[in-house]
């Protein structure tokens, strides 16, 4: 049986939803194939894949149909769909959300008889939910879906919050990190740490995207008393987006040039050093009007390279680690709570030492990607 991925979001693009497809489905074998969106530097990328990967005009700013722009785009991604799902004997469809590739979906089920699943990720629903139209066309696609695949528990009660008549085909599969990949070092390398900065300093370090709700602008608020504390505290942020003005002006406006560190052009070989190199990790996500973090990958990549974590209590982040063993949960709306937790870790390399070492072996436990394919197989299995 042939499988045909469908999502918006795959790499070379960065985000958690395309890395965990990349990492799940390129462990899977040939029998499954990916329609990804079309993007700069994709044609490299792809050329080196264990995974055939077509890629296809999927990126749209509108996901209803009750306006022009909205119809031409579905129509002009149902016909090449149409057009790639006969060309290659598709027998079964795994939509990366439910909007807008489950409404694709939906149609190629309407037209030519092909089931699909569907991948949900909490803020995709919580989205949803500030339209009517869009409501309904999330419901419709949910029903007439085989199975609803949730990133967390957190996810899945959102589902339950919207349409508990699709309860029965709810499955919860965690995404990973490639632990042998996301490891730990034994010693730390002086030339990269002098190549960065860091020499002497005490390395605070979130990943992810720049934008309201993963809460980079409450931790560089945190930071003058962090600071104050602990002189040697150093802030670094991975990561892009639309936020960045605003990061940067906040930076500027409380002179942190000298305690806050961007970098938004990040390799991932550089990345992962980050990780390795860094004293504490922190995803201080927050909920923002309908956006939540559905699960936080990087807090997983973190413990998997031996360090302590920190989330906020917002969304299913709180999925990803253990409390009080491998990492903490904090109001991440409160700077002082920001500041307070921070410091008890910075100041305490031996706590820092023994959090991290629990944390490697329950990444290694639940999350590695190697047993999440194993587990994602039997998932698979249609029913």
């Amino acid at each position: 049986m042939k499988t045909l991925v469908l999502t918006q979001n795959f790499p070379p693009a960065s985000g958690g939803s395309g890395r965990w497809f990349w990492e799940l489905y390129s462990r899977l074998g040939n029998d499954y194939i990916i329609a990804a969106d079309e993007m700069a530097k994709a044609d490299s990328f792809d050329a080196s894949a264990p995974i055939t990967i077509h890629r296809l005009p999927l990126y749209s700013s509108q996901w209803g149909i009750a306006n022009l722009h909205g119809l031409k785009y579905y129509w002009r991604s149902f016909k090449a769909l149409k057009q790639l799902v006969k060309e290659q004997n598709v027998d079964y469809i795994h939509c990366g959300r439910v909007l807008p590739e489950g409404l694709m979906a939906w149609m190629l089920k309407k037209t030519l008889g092909i089931p699909y699943l569907c991948y949900v990720h909490g803020e995709d629903l919580e989205a949803s939910a500030l339209s009517r139209e869009l409501n309904s066309l999330t419901k419709l696609v949910m029903r007439s879906a085989d199975k609803i695949i949730c990133n967390s528990h957190n996810s899945a009660n959102i589902v339950n919050r919207v349409d508990d008549s699709v309860n029965h085909k709810v499955t919860v599969m965690h995404p990973g990190a490639d632990t042998s990949r996301f490891s730990p070092i034994d010693k730390k390398d002086e030339d990269f740490l002098n190549s960065m900065g860091w020499q002497g300093k005490r390395v605070i370090l979130t990943v992810g995207r720049l934008q309201a709700r993963k809460g980079q602008d409450k931790m560089i608020q945190a930071m003058p008393e962090i600071v104050k504390r602990c002189p040697q505290a150093h802030y670094v942020i991975i990561g892009h987006g639309e936020s960045r003005a605003h990061l940067e002006q906040l930076i500027a406006s409380m002179a942190l040039h000298e305690h806050v560190q961007m970098l938004t052009d990040c390799d991932d070989e550089t990345m992962i050093k980050c990780y390795q190199h860094c004293d504490v990790f922190i995803l201080p996500n927050r909920t923002e009007g309908q956006d939540i973090e559905g699960f936080g990958m990087v807090l997983v990549e973190a413990q998997a390279c031996a360090k302590p974590v920190i989330a906020g209590d917002s969304g299913g982040t709180k999925e990803t680690l253990i409390p009080g063993e491998t990492g903490e949960i904090v109001d991440a709306t409160d700077t002082v709570a920001l500041a307070d937790v921070i410091i008890k870790f910075i100041k305490d390399p031996v706590r820092c030492e023994a959090y991290g070492s629990a944390g490697r072996k329950h990444s290694v436990q639940a999350f590695d990607w190697e047993n999440a394919a194993i587990n994602a197989r039997s998932v698979f299995v249609r029913n």
